[in-house]
């Protein structure tokens, strides 16, 4: 019997045979057998499958990216992407161009994303952070986040922006992260990793890309 502890295998058709023109109570009660087996397989698998934990043999596509640099915007008029330096997990999900998540399948995708933000300012201000679809702004994806001043010389204020998003995406289709500040004393910051105690490095920005489901709108 297959092992489903880790994965579900496709139970093997029965060898089942062509029948002689006479009756032969081996062969029947060999295919019978045969068949019982299969659909003793089949039956397991489906238990399994669609069990209380079955989700874990599922394979669906997803990616999960990040940046270890600072990320700045040039001036406060131009749309710029947010860009990647990192793959952590890829499986029908991968990243193109730095700033591109493309994808195999066809299907309703999650985009989900954690991007530090600092604000060198003395004065509040707002970043819009959007997604856009094959080079494409996403009608109503646009989100808003507000920052306070710098707390002092030397000492911005930070904030993390997260949210995430349903995409509706054909195979080969891809995602980008879009972004634009009220001030260039606005950027996309990451740390390296801490002492006393100690602790990880953070990411400029991360990004995940999960399937969702098959049923496109």
């Amino acid at each position: 019997m297959s092992d489903y502890s880790g994965q579900i295998t496709t139970p093997a058709q029965p060898n089942i045979g062509n029948p002689g023109e006479v009756y032969d109570r081996l062969y029947f009660s060999q295919t019978f057998s045969n068949i019982g087996s299969y659909a003793s397989r089949v039956t397991n698998a489906l238990a399994a499958l669609f069990g209380p934990r079955g989700g874990k043999y599922i394979n669906a596509p997803y990616g999960a990216f990040q940046d270890s640099t600072d990320q700045v915007a040039a001036n406060t008029t131009t749309a710029y992407a947010i860009t990647f330096d990192t793959t952590d997990f890829s499986n029908g999900v991968t990243l193109s161009n730095s700033s591109r998540l493309n994808v195999s399948q066809s299907g309703i995708y999650n985009v989900q994303f954690s991007i530090q933000f600092t604000n060198t300012t003395n004065a509040s201000q707002d970043v819009d952070v959007w997604f856009r679809k094959n080079g494409t702004n996403i009608d109503k994806s646009n989100s808003r986040f507000g920052f306070a001043p710098r707390k002092g010389v030397g000492d911005p204020f930070h904030i993390i922006a997260a949210m995430n998003f349903f995409v509706n995406l054909n195979a080969n289709d891809y995602v980008e992260i879009m972004w634009r500040p009220t001030d260039v004393g606005v950027s996309i910051e990451q740390y390296p990793a801490g002492t006393s105690p100690t602790r990880p490095a953070v990411p400029s920005a991360i990004v995940t890309l999960s399937f969702v489901s098959n049923l496109s709108v």
